[in-house]
């Protein structure tokens, strides 16, 4: 089965691909140990900045070699490119799928950037997610910019670009949210009865759980997942650093290790409607 035919089972079936960003060995493994834990498939997501960071050779090769060896069906994505030679950096190593995201410029730009993209990423077998409509990244406000995706517009992208993903704005946000969020589900639904293809959910943290599964019913098939994975492991780790004099990376990371794979584990859960485990009695 391919990434792509994956996503779309999901859909058919009711359900989501959690999609997690990783940043180092270490979140890289507790996510892949939740997903190991769940038995379930899991997407694990690069950033322009964690590729900056690790180099995109050496994060790939981390992420073949770690689900490997934990036996999950991991599937490996670039996440927010904007960078075509990035892109096509990703598509060389034998990155699953890559996201082209124009979502700043006009309509018409977007599509021709995408358009660019899907066309070279098919060539290689590699699916291409794209972001339409107007979703508050960290450090904006959701004012800056008002633009959710519209039904019309989304047949429109799809149909002129071939996308194989839509990442849609219905009132959701990057990283953590500044009011409570309100999504905009009515919406949702309309933009599913005007595209066939699989919807993604930015945005994921800070949503609660009945919120992940009302998008996933209407339609999202992958939910990206990344601001709380960072910050439980920096705080998991930094309470760790300061109750200990500790110098050992190799006993203070495991600490935030566990913790961002109870995480993902329950987020696995809700995506994939799995009942989280019972209490057990002494």
């Amino acid at each position: 089965m391919t990434f792509l035919e994956s996503v779309r089972a999901h859909r058919d079936s009711g359900t989501a691909l959690l999609a997690t960003n990783f940043y180092n060995a270490e979140t890289l493994l507790a996510v892949l140990n939740a997903a190991a834990q769940t038995g379930s498939e899991i997407i694990l997501q690069t950033s322009p900045s964690t590729l900056d960071y690790l180099g995109v050779p050496l994060a790939a090769a981390m992420a073949k070699a770690a689900a490997a060896e934990k036996r999950v069906q991991a599937w490996l994505h670039l996440d927010h490119a904007t960078d075509l030679h990035l892109i096509r950096r990703c598509i060389a190593v034998g990155y699953d799928s890559v996201m082209i995201d124009a979502s700043e410029k006009d309509f018409a730009t977007n599509v021709w950037l995408t358009r660019q993209v899907v066309e070279e990423a098919h060539r290689a077998g590699v699916a291409v997610e794209a972001e339409l409509g107007y979703i508050p990244k960290l450090g904006q406000s959701d004012a800056d910019e008002p633009g959710m995706t519209t039904p019309e517009q989304a047949q429109r992208f799809v149909e002129q670009t071939g996308v194989d993903l839509l990442a849609v704005a219905i009132g959701n946000a990057h990283g953590f949210y500044k009011r409570a969020p309100a999504l905009d589900l009515e919406r949702l639904e309309a933009i599913r009865q005007a595209v066939d293809r699989p919807l993604v959910l930015h945005g994921g943290s800070g949503l609660s759980p009945a919120q992940w599964q009302a998008t996933i019913q209407r339609g999202i098939a992958k939910i990206n997942f990344a601001t709380e994975i960072k910050d439980t492991f920096v705080r998991t780790v930094k309470e760790a650093l300061c109750d200990s004099d500790e110098i050992d990376l190799r006993k203070t990371f495991p600490k935030g290790m566990e913790a961002v794979s109870r995480l993902v584990a329950e987020k696995i859960r809700v995506c994939q409607r799995i009942a989280p485990p019972q209490a057990t009695t002494g």
